[in-house]
């Protein structure tokens, strides 16, 4: 069986601007460390199952460059452009093509895929590696839909659930159970209930298929997609070893009109073989800048602090300068709050809105053009 990744990374990370910026949005940063980029860290969490030559990522036309810079360990026609944005369905519809291409040789069904994403903060590596593990050899041997779910920490709204048939077992072993239903993310209250009754688990947006039990779901599921795979296959057919090949000449026609549908709607949710794999490791999505407090050491008044800065009287708050120390810092009395520093931009805001950063993308789009994003 030849095992593959996809990672998805064509997102632009709104919410971590002004650091997160077109042509280096957040998976090209080192949110968690300061040796490697998240998707590095992505990368290198899987190697011991699936070899950096079969790892492919599905991104924009704008970031194949920059990727192909920083992914050293990744052959460069293995990074991918969309040639328009259509959602996760649509990708990873593209990616089913591409790969089918590229191991022609092999039957669809000796191909299995990973599907992961490259914004997630996951440790231990070793329970990471053996949940991916117990969830491919279950979707080659079943011919099943996998995804991983997380034991929900806290009763979390801005993710969304996955509902188990019944509980699993509650010891430290690889687990599969069939999926009754994904739910979407909830208020408060319903999401305290989801925690109460013990069979929810969060979304990790991760998926495992065989490749021929993909294609046969996508076309039963949502065929305006699926029927397409095999026409996209012949338009690449013999070009996906090519450094220099252009997607959207040869297939664009195609993607274009596919619906703009995420995997979860458009197959996850429709398809009757899908199971779960309950996560044996720690997972927190990195979605906007309150995340780096639960990932990155604090002080003694509880303040992560990052690059040149002079902090006075001040708690609970994300000071981060990336200025290469041209900028000092300076805080005095600040409580709950998050400050970024680059070279050309300042963002200041409460901690509790930080989802609300990509509104300063939208006006600063509107009223400065593309220059500071």
């Amino acid at each position: 069986m030849k095992r593959t990744a996809v990672i998805m990374a064509g997102g632009s990370g709104e919410r971590f601007w002004p650091l997160s910026r077109k042509r280096r949005p957040k998976q090209l940063l080192k949110l968690l460390s300061e040796d490697k980029t998240m998707i590095e860290e992505s990368i290198s969490r899987i190697s011991s199952l699936i070899a950096p030559e079969d790892v492919f990522i599905i991104t924009s036309e704008l970031l194949v460059e920059p990727m192909r810079e920083s992914l050293v360990m990744i052959p460069p026609q293995n990074i991918v452009a969309e040639p328009y944005k259509r959602n996760t369905a649509p990708c990873l519809a593209l990616a089913a093509a591409f790969i089918a291409d590229r191991y022609n040789y092999l039957p669809l069904d000796q191909i299995s895929i990973a599907v992961l994403t490259a914004d997630q903060d996951i440790s231990p590596e070793i329970d990471f590696v053996n949940t991916v593990a117990a969830a491919l050899d279950y979707a080659e041997n079943q011919k099943a839909l996998l995804t991983i779910g997380i034991p929900p920490a806290r009763p979390e709204t801005g993710y969304g659930y996955i509902e188990t048939e019944s509980k699993f077992e509650d010891n430290h072993s690889a687990q599969i159970l069939p999926v009754k239903s994904f739910r979407e993310k909830p208020d408060l209250d319903t999401a305290k209930t989801f925690i109460e009754s013990g069979n929810f688990l969060w979304n990790s947006g991760m998926f495992f298929w065989r490749l021929d039990t993909f294609i046969e779901n996508m076309i039963e599921c949502l065929p305006a997609v699926g029927i397409n795979i095999a026409v996209m296959k012949g338009n690449l057919s013999g070009k996906t070893n090519d450094l220099h090949l252009s997607i959207e000449p040869l297939i664009g026609d195609v993607f274009e009109k596919f619906p703009n549908i995420s995997i979860d709607y458009g197959l996850m949710e429709k398809a009757n073989n899908v199971a779960v794999a309950k996560a044996l490791f720690k997972w927190d999505d990195v979605g906007s800048w309150d995340a780096l407090e639960r990932v990155r050491v604090k002080d003694s008044e509880n303040n992560i602090i990052h690059g040149a800065a002079s902090i006075i009287d001040s708690k609970n708050s994300i000071i981060i300068n990336e200025s290469d120390n041209k900028i000092i810092t300076a805080c005095l009395g600040l409580d709950n709050m998050v400050v970024v520093v680059t070279k050309d931009a300042v963002m200041v805001c409460p901690k509790d809105r930080v989802q609300d950063v990509k509104k300063h993308v939208e006006d600063i789009r509107s009223r400065f053009g593309e220059e500071f994003l």
